[in-house]
C-alpha cells in the first residue's frame, strides 16, 4: 500500500519544524526564562493559538527534534532484522539513525547544554527519556538478549545521554557518533 504525504500535511510538518527552529533559536539567545509562547508564535509568523495546536508549551516547542529522533530510533529498532540479539539491534538503529541525520549540527549541543540548565526543559526532557525507555523495551520484548529488555533499555539510554553529555562538554573536538561508540562499547561489555 502506497502512503503519500499529502499538502496540508507537509505543510502543517513545515510549520511545526518552523515553530521548533525558532523556539531553539530563541531559547538560545535570550535564555528559557526569558520566552513567551507569544514570542515564539511571533518568530514563527503564526498566532497563538496556532502554536497550542502544535505544542502544549514552549518546552516541548524546544525539545521537538529530539523527540523526532526517538520515534525515528524506536522504528528502527523494530525493523532491525530479527535474528539480531537485542543490544545488536539497538546499536544497529543507532547508527543507521546517525548516518541518515548526519553529524548533529550546534543547535543539538545547544539544546543539550539547555537541558542541563533548565528544570522545565530537564523535566520535559526526562519525561520523554521514559516515554523512549518503555518504546524501546517493549520493541526489544521479542529478541535474545539474556537481560530483561527494561535494564538494557535504560543501560542503553544512559549510554547515549552520557555520550550527548561528554561530546557536549568537549566543545564538540570529536563527532558524535565517535564519542557514541565508544561510550556504548563500555557499556555494552555485561550484555555482549
Amino acid at each position: 500500500m502506497e502512503t503519500t504525504v499529502g499538502l496540508r500535511e507537509r505543510k502543517k510538518a513545515a510549520t511545526r519544524q518552523a515553530v521548533h527552529e525558532a523556539a531553539l533559536r530563541l531559547v538560545v539567545e535570550h535564555g528559557l526564562d526569558h520566552v513567551t509562547v507569544e514570542s515564539i508564535a511571533d518568530a514563527a509568523n503564526i498566532s497563538r493559538r496556532t502554536f497550542s495546536n502544535y505544542f502544549a508549551g514552549k518546552e516541548d516547542a524546544v525539545l521537538y527534534g529530539e523527540e523526532q529522533r526517538f520515534r525515528t530510533l524506536v522504528r528502527k529498532v523494530r525493523a532491525q532484522p530479527p535474528a539480531l540479539r537485542a543490544w545488536q539491534a539497538l546499536r544497529g538503529a543507532t547508527e543507521e539513525l546517525y548516518r541518515e541525520m548526519g553529524e548533529p549540527e550546534r543547535e543539538w549541543a545547544q539544546r543539550t547544554r539547555l537541558a542541563r540548565q533548565h528544570p522545565s526543559l530537564l523535566a520535559r526532557q526526562l519525561a520523554n527519556h521514559a516515554a523512549l525507555e518503555r518504546d524501546l523495551s517493549e520493541a526489544l520484548s521479542e529478541r535474545e538478549s539474556g537481560v530483561p529488555p527494561p535494564v538494557m533499555a535504560a543501560a542503553f539510554l544512559v549510554g547515549l545521554r552520557l555520550a550527548a553529555h561528554l561530546w557536549s562538554d568537549e566543545q564538540e573536538s570529536r563527532t558524535l557518533i565517535d564519542v557514541m561508540n565508544e561510550t556504548l562499547d563500555h557499556v555494552a561489555r555485561p550484555f555482549t
